[in-house]
């Protein structure tokens, strides 16, 4: 059976009339640590190299991109760089908490974690080990066993076509950044899209914050915008991952002038929280219809202190 939303529904054709591509987007996977391989687009209509599709649909390729900068103009300003660091900073998302239901009923695996009030299943051993090095221990000293959730799975999907310039750029890299340091025990996969796209980081694989955001800061801002092409690259990254602890988060002014529709591929996600930027060209109607059909939430950023409380917004609702 279908989920509702899926199902055939008459939709309004987009405001922009997106230009059709002449040949498959490529996804460059530079999540390779940056050594060898691929370089990414970094002149106006830069293929990057040679894209080799391996026979699923889009163009996909083996090869390991590096995202490098091609001569000192492209090297990261390192004011820029101290710049998303401080506003990365800024930023949080709630912890996943404690599942608490009974083991027959309950999600997730055992831990031991510090006494937080809801479990008075102690460990013994772990809190004897603590309770050596404290003789006079706080509430928190006493470790006790609870079920805590799965790890989340998040796909960040970060916009850096061309409209998405100077202030976007750097809203869009403290994002990464922010998201991969607080989702240290989750698995985060971020893919920086334009007309292609570039995987930096898979979900599972090893995660540093501050390497993603500057990667982010390497990729130029150019080119046009297929929101398609990265809806369908996450659906194939949550592939495997129950619906219930995966989630998709698009950052972008959604203004998509090439590619396909990319409201059916919305559907198709778990759930595609949006966070449009409104601080310059954007397609406000277009963000909201894909949360919709992605069964997310919406939300204008308009400068970088509004993704600190939209991202709280995210992670406070559970995926349906």
């Amino acid at each position: 059976m279908s989920r509702p939303s899926e199902r055939t529904e008459q939709r309004k054709p987009l405001r922009r009339k997106p230009k059709q591509l002449d040949e498959p987007p490529t996804a460059f996977d530079a999540a390779g640590g940056g050594k060898g391989g691929l370089p990414l687009p970094s002149g106006p209509g830069a293929g990057g190299g040679e894209k080799r599709p391996t026979g699923a649909g889009s163009g996909f390729t083996d090869d390991v991109g590096s995202i490098a900068a091609p001569d000192d103009a492209q090297a990261i300003d390192p004011v820029v760089r101290a710049r998303a660091r401080q506003i990365a900073a800024r930023l949080s998302v709630p912890r996943p908490k404690a599942d608490t239901r009974s083991h027959r009923g309950g999600g997730g695996e055992f831990a031991s974690v510090p006494y937080r009030g809801s479990s008075d299943d102690i460990d013994l051993d772990a809190t004897l080990q603590v309770l050596a090095e404290r003789p006079v221990p706080d509430d928190e000293d006493i470790v006790v066993r609870e079920r805590v959730r799965a790890p989340r799975s998040v796909v960040l999907l970060v916009d850096v076509s061309g409209s998405m310039k100077g202030e976007r750029v750097r809203t869009a890299a403290a994002t990464v950044g922010a998201l991969a340091a607080e989702l240290e025990q989750d698995r985060l996969a971020v893919i920086a899209f334009w007309s292609d796209a570039a995987v930096l980081s898979h979900l599972g694989g090893s995660v540093r914050p501050l390497d993603l955001l500057d990667g982010m800061l390497r990729i130029p801002a150019r080119g046009l915008t297929n929101v398609a092409f990265p809806l369908e690259l996450a659906a194939r990254e949550l592939a495997g991952t129950p619906p219930r602890d995966a989630r998709v988060i698009l950052l972008s002014d959604c203004v998509h002038n090439a590619g396909p529709d990319p409201r059916p591929f919305a559907g198709r996600l778990p759930r595609l929280d949006v966070l449009l930027d409104t601080t310059g060209e954007k397609d406000v109607e277009l963000g909201r219809e894909l949360a919709r059909i992605g069964r997310g939430s919406f939300a204008a950023i308009r400068t970088y202190f509004d993704v600190a409380p939209a991202l709280s917004a995210v992670f406070r609702t559970r995926v349906s």
